[in-house]
């Protein structure tokens, strides 16, 4: 019943490091292009996208924005809810169980699985990482036969601008600057631990932050959700609850605010 798909992994490339390319320059244009297709599509009631022809409710008036900024760049996803889900909506450190079909804004899919996929949300483009935020989990329906089905599902569209995808270096059958459209169901969330040292992996960043990637408090080149020592002060992440009571945010030995496991001084 699961699958792996490695499409929507991340590109290992994510600084636009291309002399010529302007990102910013094309973060503008990007939107400018998803602008005018949300304009000129609907959704028609089979689930698919089409093009107005008479009338027809635009796109543009269902969506809602997510604004993003990565690398100083201001980015706009947009997205659009068919159902909200029932259960919790994952962080961007978390797993999600999903079915989805990915497509270039031409109609052309590039990505279609048949089956539900586990994919942890850390390791793929960020318009996923983001986006998936805005949808709950649904209900898991057990069979007698031990099968199971979901119930309830958070479901709906992500349009993702290049920027939050692959950038100007493209991917297998997806082209350098193309933005993206995600159909996505979202069927289950398992909030993660990667580094198993007992702290949820979207809590080991500043309170405020989202930037679970490349958050790291030591400057060792290990980002916070895989480090166990999160502050290089030779204790175990895991250790540094003194008062044993599972919140590790309310350990403050110095008083300093800073709470131990991210406090190199307490």
């Amino acid at each position: 019943m699961l699958a792996v798909s490695t499409v929507i992994f991340s590109c290992s490339k994510d600084n636009n490091s291309s002399s010529n390319f302007d990102a910013a320059k094309q973060a503008l244009e990007d939107d400018a292009t998803l602008i005018t297709y949300l304009q000129t599509h609907y959704l028609n009631d089979d689930g698919g996208i089409w093009t107005i022809k008479n009338g027809e409710a635009p796109l543009m008036d269902q969506v809602k924005v997510q604004n993003i900024t990565k690398n100083d760049i201001s980015y706009k996803l947009y997205y659009l809810k068919q159902a909200d889900g029932v259960t919790i909506a994952p962080s961007r450190a978390d797993s999600v169980l999903v079915k989805y079909t990915g497509m270039l804004l031409d109609s052309t899919v590039f990505d279609a699985p048949q089956t539900h996929i586990w994919q942890q949300l850390t390791d793929v483009i960020d318009g996923w990482s983001y986006g998936f935020t805005n949808f709950k989990g649904g209900t898991r329906i057990v069979n007698a036969d031990e099968s199971f089905s979901y119930e309830n599902s958070g479901k709906g569209l992500l349009f993702i601008p290049s920027g939050l995808a692959y950038s100007n270096f493209g991917r297998s059958t997806i082209p350098p600057n193309a933005s993206l459209i995600f159909q996505i169901t979202l069927n289950e969330v398992n909030i993660a631990d990667h580094d198993n040292d007992g702290v949820a992996s979207y809590l080991e960043v500043p309170v405020g932050s989202d930037d679970v990637k490349t958050f790291d408090t030591d400057k060792d080149g290990i980002p916070n959700y895989l480090d166990v020592d999160d502050d290089n002060d030779g204790k175990l992440t895991r250790d540094e609850d003194t008062n044993g009571n599972g919140n590790w945010f309310d350990d403050d030995a110095d008083g300093d605010g800073i709470p131990n496991f991210l406090d190199k001084d307490s």
